[in-house]
């Protein structure tokens, strides 16, 4: 087959593994830079191009976008979706997970476990969202952070109304969070491939901060998934119509919570914790349902 890989930088850890993995089973590869594309969108003959050259029929591509290019990547690839190219993550999809609040809605909706969380617009509103969700110690999220930035654990009440005032000052889009004190700083990252989870990582936050995230200094470790958890993993990837997907979930003491749920996974500490073929995961998957064109979204608008 011919697989593009959707990626702003070919010497990305993930990026080259997932090009290894595919040569290695034999196919041709390349590797596309969304920004550096351009669209020729008409009836007929759609098609993409780079440095004024039409880029080739690809049987299959793995989008591997950015949450700061998330609008313009996912609109080259819903070009390569219109053009009849497998997507291992459809653009709905991919949209659809980075809207960390309608994920949670949309989590929620199909029951299953997150951390109690609040919403809202106006500073009058403060005292009422902080009670929601359990008084301090609270986590207060910015909608568009990633790796941990634009997260803080307010311990007291008064610290909690001082950062929400001070974002909504702002006008920056936050939520407020019940604080998983049980979880420890660690949560699992459970790494879903269709319907099954087919790695799982615990990722403890270092001395002094409760952020799990390896960018910020955390390790991670191999950990034995309950059914619960794996069930919880699978069904939040379901919900959000990704076949590839990175869970992150919190061990509360009322079972698995989901914090995120991540359409363009990482597979270097993933892979490296646990010693499994991630990539070579990912391009059997491909290998197996491109033909059918079998995707979690397909025919869900």
């Amino acid at each position: 087959m011919r697989i593009a890989v959707l990626s702003r930088n070919a010497n990305l850890y993930s990026t080259r593994r997932l090009k290894e993995a595919a040569i290695e089973r034999g196919h041709e590869v390349q590797v596309v830079d969304a920004l550096k594309c351009y669209m020729n969108i008409n009836m007929q003959n759609s098609s993409v191009h780079v440095k004024g050259h039409e880029l080739p029929q690809f049987d299959a591509i793995i989008p591997r976008i950015g949450a700061s290019i998330t609008f313009y990547g996912t609109a080259v690839l819903r070009q390569f979706e219109m053009m009849g190219v497998y997507p291992v993550n459809e653009s709905v999809a991919i949209t659809r997970s980075r809207d960390k609040l309608r994920s949670l809605q949309l989590l929620s909706r199909k029951g299953i476990g997150l951390p109690v969380t609040g919403f809202a617009n106006q500073a009058s509103n403060i005292p009422d969202l902080i009670e929601m969700v359990g008084g301090a110690p609270l986590v207060i999220k910015l909608l568009e952070g990633t790796q941990g930035i634009g997260v803080v654990l307010a311990e007291t009440r008064k610290a909690a109304e001082s950062v929400i005032e001070a974002f909504m000052g702002l006008k920056a889009d936050i939520m407020v969070q019940e604080y998983i004190k049980e979880a420890g700083g660690a949560d699992i990252r459970c790494f879903v491939i269709g319907d099954k989870v087919i790695a799982a990582m615990k990722r403890q936050a270092k001395a002094g901060e409760f952020r799990s995230n390896l960018h910020r200094g955390g390790t991670a470790t191999v950990v034995r998934l309950t059914p619960e958890e794996r069930s919880t993993a699978v069904r939040a990837a379901r919900t959000m119509g990704l076949n590839v997907a990175g869970v992150d979930i919190l061990r509360s003491n009322h079972g698995p919570v989901v914090m995120e749920v991540n359409s363009s996974p990482g597979l270097e500490g993933i892979e490296a914790a646990t010693g499994k073929d991630v990539a070579g995961k990912i391009i059997e998957f491909i290998e197996k349902n491109a033909q059918s064109r079998k995707t979690r979204t397909r025919g869900k608008g």
